[in-house]
């Protein structure tokens, strides 16, 4: 028999895959006794405008991990290609039926609580699909790596174009003054998210290898909101090992 969900404002998904190629099994590598997956989950449940909260995890281990500190979490598909996919996942398998969802990821561990709640407020007022941070960059070096995703806005904060590749282009570089760059924190309308698979693929997305250039093509609105931090996610062992050294400071 199928349960009534409960309805709600907001649904938090952290997604924690244990398979990463750079560094398999993160979300359990340990920073001063707990798992990385629980200081990512004590940060975000001390937002205030989100009270519900769920790891979507596709392992056992990440899941045990999660039982063992009293948190919540769902099993889903090893095979989801990304996290917004698992997002999806886990809103459909949950318990309840959210208005938005919160994507935090699980490699976030000084993931600022502010910066959540900034985002939740903003999809409530501005009616976007689909809600994300950026923040003002001038470093140049970064303005020309292309593991630094840049933003193109207009000046009601919605987004134009997200690309590897340094954007805007200065024609004289002595008047390079910044950039957007784009931060992974994002928060969905649920509608959004049930459209996901009918999205079409988008050659952009697939030359960027940026899954929000999709949504773009297909006419969705993107919001971007300014913050004023970036806190330092975990990609790589070399990552773990700055992290460490900040949890000491």
């Amino acid at each position: 028999m199928q349960t009534t969900k409960k309805e709600i404002d907001f649904l938090g998904v952290i997604p924690a895959r244990y398979g990463s190629t750079r560094f398999p099994g993160k979300p359990l590598a340990m920073i001063h006794g707990k798992p990385m997956i629980q200081h990512v989950w004590e940060r975000v449940n001390q937002s205030s405008i989100i009270p519900h909260w769920v790891v979507a995890t596709d392992d056992n281990r990440i899941q045990q991990a999660v039982a063992d500190f009293g948190g919540t979490s769902i099993l889903t598909d090893t095979h989801l290609p990304s996290g917004t996919d698992r997002c999806l996942a886990a809103m459909r398998l949950s318990d309840y039926e959210p208005k938005w969802v919160i994507n935090v990821q699980g490699d976030e561990p000084f993931i600022r609580v502010d910066q959540i709640d900034a985002l939740a407020s903003a999809m409530k007022d501005k009616g976007a699909d689909v809600g994300t941070l950026v923040k003002w960059n001038s470093d140049i070096e970064d303005y020309q790596n292309p593991n630094r995703v840049k933003c193109v806005r207009d000046q009601n904060g919605q987004a134009l174009y997200f690309s590897r590749s340094p954007i805007p282009y200065f024609q004289k570089i002595e008047q390079f003054k910044g950039f957007w760059k784009h931060l992974g924190l994002y928060a969905y309308t649920s509608e959004f998210l049930n459209q996901l698979h009918s999205l079409l693929p988008s050659a952009l997305e697939a030359a960027e290898s940026l899954e929000q250039l999709r949504w773009l093509d297909n006419g969705k609105k993107i919001l971007t909101l300014e913050t004023q931090w970036e806190t330092p996610c975990v990609d790589t062992p070399e990552d773990l090992e700055v992290i460490l050294k900040l949890a000491q400071s």
